[in-house]
Parts: C-alpha cells; structure tokens; sequence
C-alpha cells in the first residue's frame, strides 16, 4: 500500500506541474466540493423553527441523524455523524429535549445534540392560593403547550391541599410529576415553618389542612379568617354541622350567592349542611397565611358569620341573629 502510495504523490506532483488543465479542473473540482459541502451543512429552508426536538435515551446517533432529517433540521445526516463523533467521541448524543428557535446549520445543531445544550428557558407557571387540582391542571396547560392537564389531574388525585400555591419555573418540557414533587416539597416546607404552631394547636395537621382550605374561600384578611377559624373548630368541637357554602365549589362549583335551597340537600360528604364534620378532602390548596389562621384561632362568643356581596363579614351568637343578618345583608 505504502509503495502505491509513494509512487502515486509524485504523478500527481507532475501532473500538477506540467498540465495548466489539470489543475484548473483540480481547482474547479475543490470549488464544486466546497460549495456543495455548504449546501449540505447549511439548514433546509423546512427547518421547523420555534419547535422541540426529543432525543430518547439509548438512540443511536444513526437513528437521531435520520430523525433530524426526517424533521428537515439537517440535510445530511452522514455530515451530522461526522461532527458528533468530532464534539462528542465518547459519548455522542445525550438525550432531552431540545429547543430551536432559528435555522441551525448541521455544525450547531451537532454541537448542541452532543453536549447537552438544551437551548430551553425556565416558564413561570402561578398557582394563586385557593386554586384546587383541576383549576392548577388548566394554569399549566395554557403555561406549557404540550402539559398532560388528565396526567396531573390522576397523579394529583388525593393530594389536594399539600400543593402549595406559589411561583414556579420550569422548563417548557416540564412533566405532571415534576410540578407536583415541586409543588409538594414547596408544601412541606411551609408546613415546617409553622411545625411549632401546629404542635401546641394539637390538632392533626390533615384537619389543619382542611380547615385552612375553607378559610382561604371565606375570607381574605388575617384577622377575619382566624375569627371564623375560632367560629368553625367551636363548631366542630361542638357537634354542630360547619353549614359552610364553599364546599360546595367542590360539589357543583356554586359560590354563596349561587346556591340554592336544593343545592344545601345535595347528598355529598363534601355538603357541610347535611354532614357533620370536616370534608374526606381540603377543597382547595390554602396559602401559609391561611394555614397559620386555622392553628391561630381567636376565641369569640359567635357560631354564625357571613359575608355581604361588598366582603364585609358580619357574626350572629344565635341562628336567629344569623337569620336578620341573612335578610339584612343578603337580600
């Protein structure tokens, strides 16, 4: 080979020499390569901007090559290989999901694909105080174009209550479970900071929970949720139904000034008229400020409050003064 090889270098060292048309087609032909080398290199005029391109765990970098060329973000999947094997040797492409805004030539998109460059930014996603899982499930799905909103919805089955409403950021790629262990972890650690309150409270922290979901619906005011925090647990410890109407947002989605006499006879455990008790879940997922008001509640002489359609709350002792305030404020 090595013989062919040395004798080969110097015909074409003569060739080069001796013939001016020789190397005019050299050139032309180096020329002819470099131009169709660009071609190749460059992005199709296809190229799927503003997209996410998914690379699974275990593909080959032959089955990506053809994938990205399928999608019409290379033209060459052969130059592809080339240069992930050039950027990457060891490992060649790492999987995720990637994000192109803008026509990238082979070398870009190689580079990115090999190294991990991902090229997502975090979205803020908001859960006001108050929200339930199916109200979070649509925030996220407008917040993120391909959310399973139904996936959440069955993960978080069961979880109402312990995920903290609050700013978060994810990637645009983000999962059900991601946002609920977030939000969860986020829950936890609210719960510790007021571990101490909760302690010398001595109620289990599931009816804690509980009660701060409804005084999140009642009320908005510091000092009002705890005086209706002392109205219920007295209630509570008493016997007596709670006759609270948010509940019903869990049953028919009605609020107080929607409700009617037939909705109070709806057999539900989430209806506060007919059953006594707390409810088998919170009805919605409570701030810190809620949380803290249900542990913190302020003895009264009252069993009766409402809030006039203004969000001025008013007390009666008895049901009878429940009753002229009703007429007074609501009618």
């Amino acid at each position: 080979m090595w013989s062919s090889l040395l004798s080969f270098f110097p015909k074409m060292i003569s060739l080069w020499r001796g013939s001016r048309q020789f190397r005019r087609g050299f050139w032309i032909t180096l020329a002819a390569l470099f131009i169709l080398f660009l071609i190749e290199s460059s992005a199709p005029s296809s190229f799927p901007v503003n997209s996410l391109l998914t690379v699974r765990e275990n593909t080959s970098i032959s089955s990506v090559a053809q994938y990205l060329k399928d999608r019409h973000v290379i033209k060459s999947p052969l130059l592809f290989r080339i240069a992930v094997s050039l950027f990457n040797p060891d490992n060649g492409v790492l999987s995720g999901s990637y994000y192109v805004s803008e026509p990238s030539s082979v070398f870009a998109i190689s580079y990115r694909i090999s190294r991990g460059v991902f090229g997502l930014k975090p979205v803020s996603l908001t859960v006001p105080e108050g929200s339930n899982i199916f109200q979070i499930a649509e925030l996220a799905s407008k917040a993120f174009s391909e959310f399973d909103s139904m996936a959440f919805i069955k993960l978080a089955h069961g979880k109402e209550g312990y995920l903290f409403p609050d700013t978060y950021y994810f990637l645009p790629t983000v999962k059900a479970p991601e946002i609920i262990d977030a939000m969860e972890q986020n829950f936890q650690n609210k719960i510790n900071s007021i571990s101490n309150e909760i302690a010398s409270f001595g109620r289990p922290v599931a009816d804690v929970v509980k009660m701060a979901s409804y005084l999140e619906e009642e009320a908005r005011l510091t000092q009002t949720r705890r005086m209706i925090s002392g109205i219920l647990w007295k209630r509570l410890d008493e016997g007596m139904p709670l006759q609270i109407d948010c509940t019903f947002q869990y049953v028919n989605g009605k609020n107080t000034f929607q409700l009617s006499l037939d909705d109070l006879k709806i057999d539900s455990p989430y209806n506060t008229y007919k059953y006594r008790g707390l409810t088998p879940t919170p009805i919605s997922n409570p701030g810190l400020d809620s949380l803290r008001a249900a542990v913190t509640p302020i003895e009264s002489k009252y069993y009766y409050f409402l809030s006039d359609k203004e969000g001025v709350m008013h007390y009666g002792i008895t049901h009878d003064q429940h009753v002229a305030n009703k007429n007074k404020y609501l009618r």
